[in-house]
């Protein structure tokens, strides 16, 4: 799972002055290179004053792009504005930014310009059509309908986000760490304002949603202020810069006079709303949720599939996938029982499973970025272009293990000054049985996410908007289930007996997500019967499966685009195969379609097509 706040991004401008923000632009952005005069120069210097816009907009994004320095040095003392009246005002911004985009005569552009305007449109006014039809929630991009769960909050994302991307390397820096902690107490009370209002309208989320939720607050809260991640990780920087202070006892006394407060002020919150909740609220359970769940399956897979139709293809699909791992299980001596039973039997082979220790953790870690580094040598077999940026694998953090996702990536800031990582969630290490070690790296690293994010960021042909701007999660996630496969051509996989029977199984991961996803939000399936589907299905472990089906229930619709994505990935590459024959060269079709950035699956299918016209 690819974690960049697309959707924040999407939907944000400001209205910062271009002088403001040309001292940045050395910084991230090129010099515009099409001639003075031309439609093209015209599109490329709008998007370039529109991502500066952006940026002043969100001091989060500025400190997670390395671009909180400079005339933007007071943004690093700063959290977004995540108010009623912040996101109106986004909204408003939006429309603008659309009416200016319109202005471009599309006929006049090179085809690299119409790319950017076709993406830049179609995120935008998805934006502008949800917002004004979804009053709940966030609609930028995924749809996610509660201001607070397990996986959204202000509660979860501050901490994680101090510690992770705020640099401390002198003392203005530590005190404007100090001034966002105390900034923290204020969002989190920005979050309950719009959740008041979204309870209202009947935004309501499953019970255990609140228990979830409150676990992790109470989890942050039930510990001395001084032994917090927000404390500690101020005085690891401080001393790790040699810059002195009191920054414990400062940080200590914010958290327990503002941060805890407004902690508990969630936590009752989330009480009292488990009230109001039922077992298994859902997209269905929403203000005219049936509609919902459909804008939300067509955000999040860019496609007009309708959810009738993903639930249709996870079955297919399952049934397809689940016969090629029948055969290789049964030359492993499993022939009995269902495909997720025997990958049950498989899962718990001891040569399979890592001591649940520090050092079965720190073992996991080792082989995922030993290969990671192995995997590099073979990449030059189907790229001509490679990311400069590197990439390692990290722990989830502990205090937000039990709702986070089993995985995530986080892109290197534009700066260099750190490299990306891949979070992995190892609070049970018996969802993570060996064999499936290899594949996990390539989705989330090489040639998966990291590859794709890190050409993009990099490129220096589109505009830095598109650049920083994350994707579309059916582009993105698409890719590195597609990136999983070429894995798999490539050999990666080959040192292990079992290897593609790990490959396999994350593509039945995701077809049964399909049915997953759609069976809670279209079908009422209940929890227990997702999990247990999941676990027949995959072999997963229930914890692991339990983990995953939680995460739908807050985030409709998401999990579709991985496999949806994949389909459409998979079926480019084909007919391109199949119109260029002994002329497909695949170095060259992956520059074409990487290095013209995330796109909405419509716009991809028919830039390949373009391409396959000058390749004639």
């Amino acid at each position: 799972m690819n974690q960049f706040d697309r959707r924040s991004f999407l939907a944000t401008t400001a209205g910062a002055a271009l002088a403001t923000a040309l001292p940045a632009l050395a910084q991230g952005a090129r010099p515009n290179p099409f001639p003075a005069g031309s439609e093209d120069h015209k599109l490329r210097a709008m998007l370039d004053r529109m991502f500066e816009d952006q940026v002043d907009e969100s001091p989060r994004r500025a400190t997670g792009l390395g671009l909180d320095k400079g005339p933007r040095a007071a943004l690093k003392s700063q959290l977004d504005d995540n108010s009623e009246a912040g996101r109106a005002k986004r909204l408003a911004r939006t429309r603008a930014r659309v009416a200016q985009l319109h202005t471009i005569d599309r006929a006049k552009l090179g085809a690299n310009s119409k790319i950017d305007l076709d993406v830049l449109l179609y995120g935008q006014e998805q934006t502008i059509g949800a917002s004004d039809k979804w009053k709940f929630g966030d609609v930028g991009g995924n749809f996610r309908p509660y201001v607070i769960s397990q996986q959204t909050g202000s509660y979860q994302e501050i901490p994680d986000f101090l510690d992770n991307a705020h640099k401390v390397a002198d003392a203005s820096d530590a005190e404007a760490y100090l001034s966002r902690l105390s900034a923290f107490a204020k969002v989190m009370d920005n979050d309950l304002e719009r959740q008041r209002h979204d309870v209202a309208l009947g935004a309501i989320p499953a019970a255990f949603v609140c228990d979830l939720s409150v676990g992790q607050m109470r989890a942050l809260r039930n510990q001395p202020a001084a032994q917090t991640i927000m404390v500690t990780s101020l005085v690891k920087k401080a001393k790790a810069a040699n810059v002195s202070g009191d920054w414990e006892g400062r940080a200590a006394k914010i958290v327990q006079g503002e941060v805890f407060p407004a902690l508990d002020r969630q936590i009752a919150a989330q009480i009292a709303l488990k009230a109001k909740a039922g077992p298994n609220n859902a997209a269905w359970s929403l203000p005219n949720g049936e509609a919902y769940y459909a804008d939300a399956v067509k955000a999040s897979t860019t496609t007009d599939y309708t959810p009738e139709q993903v639930h249709q293809m996870g079955r297919d699909q399952v049934a397809e996938i689940s016969g090629r791992l029948d055969a290789i299980l049964k030359k492993q001596g499993l022939s009995q029982g269902t495909v997720g039973a025997r990958l049950v039997t498989l899962n718990n082979r001891p040569d399979q499973v890592f001591a649940d220790t520090d050092a079965g953790r720190a073992e996991i870690l080792k082989l995922l970025n030993d290969h990671i580094a192995d995997v590099y040598k073979l990449l030059p077999k189907a790229f001509d272009t490679l990311p400069k940026a590197k990439v390692a694998v990290r722990r989830v953090p502990v205090f937000i293990q039990d709702g986070a996702a089993n995985g995530y990536y986080n892109s290197a800031p534009l700066d260099g000054s750190r490299p990306a990582y891949f979070n992995i969630n190892l609070k049970e290490v018996s969802d993570w049985p060996r064999y499936n070690l290899w594949t996990l790296a390539h989705h989330e690293t090489i040639p998966g996410h990291h590859l794709q994010i890190a050409l993009s960021q990099e490129s220096t042909a589109m505009p830095i908007i598109r650049r920083a701007g994350g994707g579309y999660s059916a582009f993105v996630e698409g890719w590195a289930l597609y990136a999983e496969q070429l894995a798999q051509e490539l050999g990666a996989n080959d040192f292990d007996p079992l290897g593609e029977a790990g490959y396999l199984q994350s593509l039945l991961f995701r077809a049964a997500r399909l049915v997953t996803d759609t069976g809670i939000h279209a079908k009422r399936w209940t929890r227990e019967q997702a999990t247990q589907y999941m676990v027949d299905t995959i072999g997963n472990t229930k914890t692991r499966a339990q983990r995953e089906v939680e995460r739908y229930f807050v985030s409709p619709g998401q999990a579709n685009s991985y496999k949806v994505g994949h389909t459409v990935w998979v079926k480019v590459r084909d007919e391109a195969k199949a119109k260029l024959g002994p002329r497909f060269n695949l170095k060259a079709y992956h520059d074409a379609v990487l290095l013209s950035g995330a796109m909405p699956l419509t716009v991809l299918q028919r830039h390949v097509s373009e391409w396959l016209a000058t390749q004639a």
